[in-house]
Formats: structure tokens, sequence, C-alpha cells
């Protein structure tokens, strides 16, 4: 929810969505994009975990483009909604409600929102019908030797789904607006007779995940010293501003839309967060990446990132070519 001081002044980002990440002062929105760039800059070939673990019998990752489908269109697409659609009336009775007429465009109603849970209840049925024949005899959603982000990206979903619509974390969502309850909503959908395969492939990530070593260091604004040693860091190469994708950038669609480095463009999703565009200079784009200098000045200069696809990026009212 706004402000978010950390993200508006301290990096000049208007992005009003999350999350977003930072490796130096290069500022990487979407998760979609966050992936595909802590998978380049932290290789399991030096030791780091990947979402693109090997196959059994296979070396090379050939479905990569499915399943970065999978998790940008169907579980953070359609799916998305629906577990949304879950999330008590009292959430949207709060402060947060408000924020998210804003970020969403028009007012949200907490009574119909709520009438139509059993709505999205149905829906959730539906989806993991679907999902129900995958995991009837597959360890993972892909013949992989450990989870692929096919699974995470799903996992995340059903695990915000059930604790959402029960009421868990409402309290920490709403910053105190709503109080956390114990309901068992969505279960009556998603339990181990109706659908055994998706159950047993959900408790079994769960316990993978638990069993992975936590390497994750929490520090606060207060922390002495965090924004100067950003400041210190050398921001990427222009050579190295992208991250590898299979082809080149096309040498005239952008061109003719005036997307062109040094231009004066604007950078929205294309669903929620539209009135909130990120400006800033063109200094690098690709056919799946765009890199923009934001024009207000933030406490520190940065460099963002943003995916093409899902974003809308133009030239800039007023712009000068």
């Amino acid at each position: 929810m706004l402000p978010r001081p950390l993200l508006t002044k301290t990096f000049a980002l208007a992005y009003r969505k999350i999350p977003v990440l930072a490796i130096g002062r290069e500022i990487y929105c979407d998760t979609s994009l966050i992936i595909e760039a802590l998978e380049h800059f932290f290789p399991a070939a030096e030791g780091w975990g990947t979402v693109y673990p090997k196959f059994d019998g296979l070396e090379e990752w050939v479905y990569k483009g499915l399943v970065r489908g999978f998790a940008s269109f169907w579980t953070d697409g359609p799916l998305f909604r629906t577990t949304t659609g879950l999330i008590p009336p009292s959430v949207w009775r709060s402060s947060f409600g408000t924020d998210r007429s804003q970020l969403i465009g028009h007012t949200l109603n907490p009574d119909k929102l709520g009438a139509k849970i059993p709505l999205n209840l149905s829906n959730l049925d539906l989806h993991l019908s679907i999902l129900e024949p995958t995991f009837k005899n597959s360890l993972w959603a892909l013949p992989t030797k450990q989870p692929s982000l096919a699974d995470i990206s799903l996992y995340y979903q059903l695990r915000w789904g059930l604790d959402i619509s029960g009421g868990k974390g409402i309290y920490d969502l709403t910053a105190g607006g709503a109080q956390d309850t114990q309901e068992q909503v969505a279960d009556v959908v998603f339990n181990a007779e109706r659908y055994p395969g998706v159950w047993a492939w959900f408790q079994r990530l769960e316990a993978w995940l638990a069993g992975l070593k936590d390497l994750e260091v929490c520090v606060d604004g207060a922390t002495p010293g965090w924004k100067e040693t950003l400041r210190e860091t050398e921001l990427l190469a222009e050579d190295d501003l992208l991250v590898p994708v299979a082809v080149e950038q096309h040498p005239s669609l952008d061109v003719q839309r005036g997307l062109v480095q040094g231009a004066l463009v604007s950078v929205a999703p294309e669903d929620t967060g539209r009135d909130h565009p990120t400006i800033g200079t063109l200094v690098k784009i690709g056919v799946e990446e765009v890199v923009i200098k934001p024009i207000v000045e933030g406490e520190i200069d940065v460099r963002i990132h943003f995916p093409r696809l899902g974003f809308v990026v133009k030239v800039a009212e007023g712009s000068r070519l």
C-alpha cells in the first residue's frame, strides 16, 4: 500500500505492484523478469539453486517457454483471480480495500465480492480438476528431478488461496484493519479425498521447501550504511544490461514506435496499476525486457528493468525525440 517510501522516494519507482528485486542499483519488476534475472546472475553452475532443474534422462530444458507461460498466463492469471476472489469481505472494508480500489481503478463493493466467494470456490474446483491428472502419477508438474518453476508458481497460489480464504494473515495484509480468523473455506474443495493427486503433490512440495536451507538475512530501514553501500555499487555495463534471451531485438519494430535509446517513455502493467506508470529515459530495450532511468530523481540513482510481456511500453507525452 502507498506511500511505500522505500520504492517511491529511495528508488523513484512509481510502479504499484510487487514483488520488486534490487541487485545493486539495478531494479527488477514483476516475478517473470525477477526469476530470469536471478537465474542469470546466480546460476546453478556456481552452486545456486534453480527453478529449472534437470529432467530425468534429459540435460536440456526444452520446456522453458511452456513453463514460463504456465506461470504467467495460468497461475498468475485466472488462478490468481480465483484465489483473490476468496478474500474475506472484511479485507475489502479496510484501508487495504481502499488502496486496491485506487490500484484497480474502480470502487470495490465488499458485500458483492463476498457474495462471489461460492462462485470462486467453484472456479477453484475447476482448476484443480484440470490439474489432477498431472499429479496422479508424477512427483512434480514436469518429469524433473526436483520442483521447477511450474511447481513453485502453482504452489504459492494454492497456499495463498487456502490461507486467505480462511482469514489467515489478513491482519498483516490490512495493516491491522481486519482480524485474522481460523475458518476453513477452500478446504471444502481442496482436500485429499477430492483431489488426492494434487493434495499429495502439495504436501510433498511443502516438505521439500521446509528442507531447504534458509539463507535469508532481514534488515530494516534503520540499518546504517545500506544506502551508502548501494550508491557505491557499479551499474551494469551496457552489453550486460539485458537478461539473455533467444533472439536479438527486432531491427525496426521498436524504432517505428519511437522506442529508441534516450526517448522519454512510460511503462505500466496491462492490468492493474495502469494509472501508475513509471516514466523515464529509455536506456536499453530488447525483445523481452526494457530498461529505463526514472525521470524523477530518487535518493539513489538506479535503473529500472521491466518485462515487456504484460506491460505497455510507449513514448511518453511531451517526449522530444
